[in-house]
């Protein structure tokens, strides 16, 4: 099944970079990982820190698929443990739909995004950089695969 993780920001930091690729690296089948950076809009002098973000939410709606299910990274959203998060990823296997999470920038999701979103998912109730979140991701995902696979990566 093919995910991607739809993220605002460019030119991050190299570590970034590395730790979110070593875990796309390790991700093979039944789960593919993908990353589509968005630039982060900027914004013009004395413009309303809204108008960049609905700029940022079009261009990640633009990047979904018709039949995406969408996850929308969301502070108040409901998380989920490393163990259920590995059942809901089984769920959306056996599905099959290709699967989408969204990840905002600096300023968050735009509303839109949002709505398109079939769920919302909380990493974390802190604020996390938006950099950062891509590789939480990326380890969580592999981590919940490891598990489905009875792969002894996950030893909580």
């Amino acid at each position: 099944m093919k995910c991607r993780l739809i993220a605002a920001g460019t030119r991050l930091p190299d570590w970034i970079n590395s730790g979110f690729e070593e875990y796309r690296r390790r991700m093979r089948t039944p789960l593919s990982l993908d990353l589509v950076e968005i630039p982060v809009a900027t914004r013009r002098a004395g413009e309303d820190p809204r108008r960049a973000v609905e700029r940022e939410g079009r261009a990640m709606l633009d990047a979904l698929g018709h039949d995406d299910y969408v996850v929308a990274l969301s502070i108040p959203a409901a998380a989920m443990s490393t163990a259920s998060l590995s059942t809901w990823l089984a769920g959306r296997l056996r599905e099959g739909r290709p699967l989408a999470l969204l990840i905002g920038g600096p300023d968050g999701l735009a509303p839109p995004c949002l709505e398109r979103a079939d769920q919302s998912w909380s990493l974390s109730p802190l604020t996390l950089p938006h950099g950062l979140v891509r590789v939480v991701v990326a380890e969580q995902l592999y981590r919940a695969m490891s598990l489905l696979a009875g792969h002894p990566y996950h030893r909580a």
